[in-house]
Protein backbone atom coordinates (compact mmCIF):
# COMPACT_ATOMS: atom_id res chain seq x y z
CA UNK A 1 0.00 0.00 0.00
CA UNK A 2 1.19 3.79 -0.61
CA UNK A 3 -0.03 6.82 -0.23
CA UNK A 4 -0.48 8.70 -2.93
CA UNK A 5 -1.83 12.56 -2.76
CA UNK A 6 -3.19 11.81 1.30
CA UNK A 7 -5.02 9.12 -0.28
CA UNK A 8 -3.89 5.05 1.20
CA UNK A 9 -3.56 3.56 -2.78
CA UNK A 10 -2.75 -0.31 -3.12
CA UNK A 11 -1.29 -0.70 -6.71
CA UNK A 12 -2.16 -4.17 -8.61
CA UNK A 13 1.10 -3.99 -9.79
CA UNK A 14 4.89 -2.78 -9.60
CA UNK A 15 5.06 -0.04 -11.18
CA UNK A 16 7.67 3.20 -11.31
CA UNK A 17 7.00 6.21 -10.94
CA UNK A 18 6.35 7.12 -14.53
CA UNK A 19 4.23 3.67 -15.08
CA UNK A 20 2.17 5.56 -12.46
CA UNK A 21 2.34 8.84 -13.63
CA UNK A 22 1.10 7.56 -17.67
CA UNK A 23 -2.13 5.61 -16.32
CA UNK A 24 -3.20 8.19 -14.23
CA UNK A 25 -2.76 10.41 -17.18
CA UNK A 26 -0.29 13.49 -15.27
CA UNK A 27 1.64 15.50 -17.89
CA UNK A 28 4.97 15.36 -16.46
CA UNK A 29 6.33 18.45 -17.38
CA UNK A 30 3.46 20.33 -15.53
CA UNK A 31 4.15 18.53 -12.08
CA UNK A 32 6.37 17.84 -9.60
CA UNK A 33 6.87 14.59 -7.51
CA UNK A 34 7.30 15.07 -3.74
CA UNK A 35 8.47 11.04 -2.91
CA UNK A 36 9.20 10.41 0.86
CA UNK A 37 9.02 14.25 1.96
CA UNK A 38 11.95 14.83 -0.91
CA UNK A 39 11.64 16.01 -4.24
CA UNK A 40 12.41 12.99 -7.03
CA UNK A 41 14.18 14.33 -10.16
CA UNK A 42 11.88 13.55 -13.14
CA UNK A 43 15.41 11.83 -14.52
CA UNK A 44 14.54 9.44 -12.11
CA UNK A 45 10.66 8.84 -12.63
CA UNK A 46 11.19 6.02 -14.56
CA UNK A 47 13.52 4.32 -12.83
CA UNK A 48 11.76 4.74 -9.29
CA UNK A 49 9.26 1.93 -8.18
CA UNK A 50 6.84 2.58 -5.95
CA UNK A 51 7.21 0.20 -2.71
CA UNK A 52 4.93 -0.84 0.15
CA UNK A 53 4.71 2.18 2.59
CA UNK A 54 6.36 5.35 0.19
CA UNK A 55 4.27 8.28 0.12
CA UNK A 56 4.09 10.29 -2.84
CA UNK A 57 2.24 13.73 -3.47
CA UNK A 58 1.91 14.73 -7.31
CA UNK A 59 1.58 18.73 -7.26
CA UNK A 60 0.53 20.26 -10.36
CA UNK A 61 1.34 23.68 -11.65
CA UNK A 62 -1.92 25.33 -12.86
CA UNK A 63 -1.36 28.57 -14.97
CA UNK A 64 -3.64 31.95 -14.58
CA UNK A 65 -3.87 35.61 -15.22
Amino acid sequence: MVTINGNQTILSTDLTVAEYLEQNNYQTNRIVVELNEEILPKYLYSETRLKDGDSMEIVTFVGGG
